[in-house]
Parts: C-alpha cells; sequence; structure tokens
C-alpha cells in the first residue's frame, strides 16, 4: 500500500491511500498512523529548528491570488465586447484575470501591485457611483464647459465651470490642467446616468447657486471614455 498521512503536532489534517489488495485491516491502519505521527513529530521538530514561524509576508516569487465577487449580470462590463476590458486590464497591469459564471473573479501575478491594480480595475468598474461620494480622479478631457474627471477606472464625470471655483470661471484651463488629480465630490447622477461632479466642499459648496449646479450641456453619456 501507499499511505500518506499530513497534519501538524496537533493532528491529522489529510491522508492519502492507494492500495492493490481488496483490502486491510484495523491493525495495519493503526500501525500506519502510529508510525507517520512519529515520523510527523520528527519532521515538525527538523523544521522547527530551520524556521520557527511563518514568515510574516509571501515571497517575491510566490505567486499572489486575489478573488473578487461581482453580481453575474455585471461579468459582461469584465470581459468588454470581444473580450476587450478583460484584455486591457490584463495587458496594462499585468495580471492574468479569470472570470467565472458565479461572479468569482480570480486575480493573479507574482507582483502584489499588479494584483492590487488589477482588482482596483475591477472593482471600479462594477461600483455604482452614489451622490455624496468623494474621488480623488485625474482630469482626462477639457472643453469649453468644464473637465471630464476620471473618478474610477473607465468612469467619468463632468466637473462643470461654475464648480470649480467660488469666483467666475472662464475657461477650465485657468484652474486644472490635463492629467492633474483634484479632488472631487459627486453632487448627482442625473436621469441619463451622467455624473456630476463637483470640486467645491463645506462652505464653498453652499455658495453656488442651485440652478448653476445643473447648468451642464445635454450630451450623450456613457460608462467610458468618449472621443468628440
Amino acid at each position: 500500500m501507499d499511505f500518506k498521512v499530513a497534519g501538524t503536532k496537533n493532528g491529522i489534517t489529510a491522508i492519502q491511500l492507494d492500495m492493490k489488495v481488496d483490502g486491510i485491516g484495523d491493525e495495519i491502519v493503526k500501525g500506519a498512523l502510529d508510525r507517520a505521527k512519529v515520523a510527523r513529530a520528527m519532521i515538525l521538530e527538523k523544521m522547527h529548528a530551520v524556521i520557527a514561524a511563518s514568515r510574516p509576508a509571501l515571497s517575491q516569487y510566490a505567486p499572489k491570488v486575489q478573488m473578487v465577487k461581482i453580481p453575474v449580470e455585471r461579468i459582461g462590463e469584465i470581459i468588454g465586447p470581444g473580450g476587450k476590458i478583460i484584455r486591457q486590464i490584463q495587458t496594462i497591469t499585468g495580471a492574468v484575470v479569470d472570470v467565472k459564471d458565479d461572479g468569482s473573479v480570480f486575480v493573479t501575478s507574482v507582483k502584489q501591485e499588479a494584483v492590487d491594480k488589477a482588482v482596483a480595475w475591477i472593482e471600479g468598474i462594477t461600483h455604482e457611483v452614489k451622490a455624496g461620494e468623494e474621488y480623488e480622479g485625474e482630469v482626462k478631457r477639457m472643453m469649453a464647459f468644464g473637465a471630464f474627471v476620471e473618478i474610477l477606472p473607465g468612469k467619468e464625470g463632468l466637473v462643470h465651470v461654475s464648480q470649480m471655483s467660488t469666483g467666475f470661471v472662464q475657461n477650465p484651463s485657468d484652474v486644472v490642467a490635463l492629467g492633474q488629480k483634484v479632488k472631487v465630490r459627486v453632487i448627482e447622477i442625473d436621469d441619463q446616468g451622467r455624473v456630476n461632479l463637483s470640486m467645491l466642499f463645506g462652505d464653498d459648496a453652499a455658495k453656488v447657486p442651485p440652478r448653476e449646479q445643473s447648468d451642464r450641456p445635454r450630451r450623450p453619456f456613457n460608462r467610458g471614455p468618449r472621443r468628440y
């Protein structure tokens, strides 16, 4: 027989038994387990002499795996048309992304940074933006009426010129620049699903007349980057 027994000093954790006969008696099983216990204790003692405790962190060469759970109905947003989005996530982050039918998404890489970046991207895609939330986003596009800020991967919102300063803003470039990181808050998600943002907080936000907060050109909105 081939009888493998694994475990700790406190007990057995796994057993594998292969036989080429019809069966074995209780005495043989007991004897095998007794011998395995002695052998296991000796091996653990040798291991403890070399390293007394588990390492606080995984080796830099060990693969890192993280599982993210997403709603099944949103799997398509992670995959993208023809697999475009998932390929983009993998190419840019360097992590491997495996999406299961039950909404489990496994992200793997030898680099923790790559895993973290991919997980943040996936969570950003599936996150439902709500009014009152605050983000630090990047200015992606500038228009005459304001600036589009990416608050989550693939999700942009508009900061209208009236929401950039308590004073009059003639041109968005007077306040922000492309690629600049800015802190914003979500004013509302309008009836077309577009995200309206503000760079004003606290007392400054109260100084902006309510009518200006919805003064936004009616342009089609989508969740991803747009081209004009």
